[in-house]
């Protein structure tokens, strides 16, 4: 059994990280941390990173390298099992989708909690990832 735990590098989802270590520790779970490459492109530290090019996989194995040194961090000596995923596609569907494939446990993910407005205009992740999901999911703020 595994907990999953998505990342996109902001602070929000490194909390997410530090407590999915925590609690993958404390019930003696894999941690899986997940970053989705979008279809989208970004701008990311002012360079625009375009999907399927090699500097958006880049990008993405940066977060994921990241996210790891957090886990580990927050593990201090615990002993937990940590790998990585790097997804394509919607962020919640992805999520959603990996966790259903990969029969993990449970969901953490971030949430940077938008104002209402802003969140009707772009949605959040988070939420979405709560309805799509097929396993109990936990948002960290």
């Amino acid at each position: 059994m595994s907990y999953l735990v998505a990342t996109d590098g902001s602070t929000e989802s490194d909390e997410a990280v530090r407590y999915a270590a925590r609690q993958a520790a404390a019930f003696d779970e894999t941690l899986v941390i997940a970053h989705v490459l979008t279809p989208d492109s970004e701008l990311v530290d002012g360079t625009l990173v375009l999907p399927g090019e090699e500097a958006a996989v880049e990008v993405g194995e940066d977060v994921l390298a990241n996210a790891r040194a957090t886990a580990e961090k927050a593990l201090g000596d615990e002993s937990v099992d940590v790998t990585t995923e790097l997804l394509t596609g919607r962020p919640a569907n992805a999520v959603a989708e990996y966790a259903t494939e990969a029969n993990v446990t449970a969901i953490y993910v971030g949430h940077r909690g938008l104002t209402a407005e802003r969140e009707q205009v772009v949605g959040s992740v988070a939420k979405s990832i709560v309805d799509k999901a097929t396993v109990p999911v936990t948002v960290i703020r």
